[in-house]
């Protein structure tokens, strides 16, 4: 009974949710028929078969919208997280030289292991959503081997239409989702067990009907009473309840350590935690391009195949007559059949198509950075573009830090953690807790402008010192940390980046060799005075 109740509950609420998102359904499926029709699965209820897709594409006559949103999306995935080299980092407040070295072998081996899984494939259809519609949902858990065992990370970016969002916290970020989603009977009586399922499952499963689909909830939310680190799934603090909806029956309660899911949005809907993409901003200019387009094909089919008029003359017989090649047109004069001028202006057709082509890509901002072809670029070119994209992201690349990164990075590393991935950490960290930072390109374009800051103040204080001969100047700013901070902002590895402890240490070491040179330079100095004595003395007697 009580598994029957939270079943209710959770299909209780799941039809609350469904509710507050039908409002802006119209708005989603609008903007991805105008950029990816593919992607536009889902909202009825059922999956539409690929002719109906077909369909939904060949209503597009220009594939400017497509085209600008697919370089957007690629643009962010390989601008926050490539795969090329770490964009990452992990740190805690003061660390010592141990603590450094850890972290950074941690967020070395946690950035290889996520890329080995198939979080590239499955970021990048993210990020169509998140272009296309304004948000999206990666599932992160870890993999599992044929004998049950962890064997590294496992992503799974949820169609749209199967979630249902929320959140626990005013103007907070996505915490809930609800999914809708199907199995057939076969696989989940394999999933969940002939115990566990409905007795309607049960029924087809034993009448061998294992095809057919059965109808599923995964909820997902804050667990109010969680213990966390608790040994139990059940108290741990996210639950996670998979409900069969014809049966009401809870056919797995569970737990995750962290949220499993990461839901970043680009633009929020005001008093609502769903969001749109800059597909919404260039829509009436995609639809009015598509159009022009749609009647430029029209009037070229005039154009080429030309128009004509006709008289019945009692010979030429309007009704009936076939223009074309090589054939013969019996008329009783010239001016019985004549060609008619349409009236169409290509002209103008031509320059409004260039004019919204160019506005779409400017809304998204496919003509800043255009995919890498021809010659390579330099790097200096490369972050200089970058740079422009990210600075007209702006408050878009915080959010997808806060709802993106953040939770992605702090989940991935309580997976990796768990399964004994890292080597065991210092004594030192136990309970402290760690940040994430951002070492990718158009993170560290934003650090690049701390180190060229810092660099522009020590070549002033340089030249300062040089020109009045006081170097006493250098003591109002304190250079060691200006260094770490330089290097850490160009992405230098914390494994050549000795900490205050260890320079401290060396320089301690310095000046006691110094002074021990010195006490020997010293010792020998008085031996080479006493024996020059000695040899003067000598030779006096001799005189």
């Amino acid at each position: 009974m009580a598994e029957d109740q939270r079943a209710n509950d959770v299909l209780r609420r799941y039809g609350a949710l469904k509710g507050l998102r039908a409002q802006h359904e119209t708005t989603w499926k609008d903007c991805q028929d105008h950029s990816f029709p593919i992607r536009n699965q889902g909202w009825d209820g059922q999956t539409d078969p690929i002719d109906g897709v077909q369909a939904a594409r060949a209503r597009l006559y220009d594939s400017t919208g497509t085209d600008s949103a697919r370089i957007l999306a690629s643009t962010v995935q390989t601008g926050i997280t490539p795969s090329s080299l770490r964009w990452f980092g992990l740190e805690v407040e003061n660390p010592a030289d141990d603590e450094r070295v850890w972290f950074d072998d941690a967020a070395e081996a946690l950035w290889k292991s996520v890329h080995a899984a198939n979080f590239d494939a499955e970021s990048f259809e993210l990020m169509l959503d998140n272009v296309s519609a304004g948000w999206g949902v990666l599932f992160i858990d870890e993999s599992r081997d044929t004998q049950g065992r962890p064997d590294g990370l496992r992503f799974a970016n949820w169609m749209l239409s199967e979630c249902y969002c929320a959140a626990s916290q005013p103007a907070g970020v996505i915490d809930t989702v609800y999914r809708r989603y199907d199995l057939t009977v076969e696989q989940c009586v394999s999933e969940f067990g002939l115990d566990k399922v409905s007795e309607k499952t049960r029924e087809l499963f034993n009448d061998q009907q294992y095809d057919k689909p059965v109808q599923l909830i995964h909820a997902i939310y804050p667990r109010r009473d969680a213990k966390p680190g608790a040994a139990r799934a059940t108290m741990l603090p996210y639950a996670s309840l998979h409900v069969e909806i014809e049966g009401s029956v809870v056919v797995r309660e569970s737990g995750y350590h962290e949220r499993p899911f990461v839901a970043p949005r680009w633009s929020r809907i005001p008093g609502s935690v769903y969001a749109v993409g800059p597909v919404f901003d260039a829509l009436p200019d995609i639809k009015t391009l598509n159009e022009i387009s749609r009647m430029e094909l029209t009037n070229a089919d005039m154009a080429i195949a030309g128009m004509w008029i006709a008289e019945d003359d009692g010979v030429l017989n309007p009704r009936t007559v076939k223009v074309g090649p090589r054939k013969i047109i019996v008329a009783n004069s010239v001016e019985s059949m004549k060609p008619l001028q349409t009236g169409a202006d290509f002209t103008v057709s031509f320059t409004k198509r260039e004019q919204l082509a160019a506005q779409i890509k400017r809304t998204l901002m496919a003509d800043q950075l255009p995919p890498m072809e021809g010659q390579p670029r330099t790097a200096t070119e490369f972050y200089a573009r970058l740079n422009l994209i990210r600075q007209m992201l702006g408050p878009v690349f915080g959010r997808l830090q806060t709802e993106y990164l953040k939770p992605l990075i702090e989940r991935c590393f309580g997976l990796a953690y768990r399964g004994g991935l890292f080597p065991p950490p210092p004594d030192s960290l136990r309970g402290r807790i760690f940040t994430v930072t951002y070492q990718s390109p158009q993170a560290r374009a934003q650090q690049l402008e701390v180190a060229t800051a810092i660099q522009g103040a020590f070549a002033a204080i340089g030249e300062a010192a040089a020109a009045t001969g006081d170097i006493g100047v250098w003591d109002n700013v304190d250079v060691d940390e200006g260094i770490r901070l330089g290097a850490d902002a160009r992405g230098v590895p914390a494994k050549i980046v000795r900490g205050p402890d260890a320079v401290a240490r060396i320089r301690r070491q310095r000046a006691e060799d110094q002074q021990q040179a010195q006490a020997q330079a010293a010792e020998q100095q008085l031996g080479m005075q006493a024996a020059q004595t000695g040899i003067d003395k000598l030779m006096g007697g001799a005189a």
